[in-house]
């Protein structure tokens, strides 16, 4: 049974700082793109950041420059650091991993809530 369980949200100020975190069980992580996507109330699931099997990032455009995504292949773990967070990051917070190879397995973790506000 494969699980993603995330970690790391709660309520922030503008400006604040949170780290989430993803581990993955049960799962050759190596094999798997690792990402994050966040639904705000009343809108469509949408990625946030990413990191491929290789090591390589991207990003959605609301977060560059504020949001780095890492992963640690030892802890089958990924990260989520987000600066200067902004009102309109208010979201539930999934993680989700991408098998590279066939059959391109799809796994979804049960989300985290982010809450920035004053």
């Amino acid at each position: 049974q494969v699980q993603l369980v995330e970690s790391g949200g709660g309520l922030v100020q503008p400006g604040g700082s949170l780290r989430l975190s993803c581990v993955a069980s049960s799962v050759i992580f190596g094999y798997y793109t690792m990402a994050w996507y966040r639904q705000a109330p009343g809108k469509q699931r949408e990625l946030v950041a990413q990191v491929t099997t290789g090591g390589s990032t991207g990003y959605g455009d609301s977060v560059k420059g504020r949001f780095t995504v890492s992963r640690d292949n030892v802890k089958n773990t990924i990260y989520l650091e987000m600066n200067r967070l902004e009102p309109e990051d208010t979201a539930v917070y999934f993680c989700n991993a991408r098998e590279a190879i066939i059959p391109f397995r799809n796994y979804w973790g049960q989300g985290t809530q982010v809450t920035v506000s004053s």
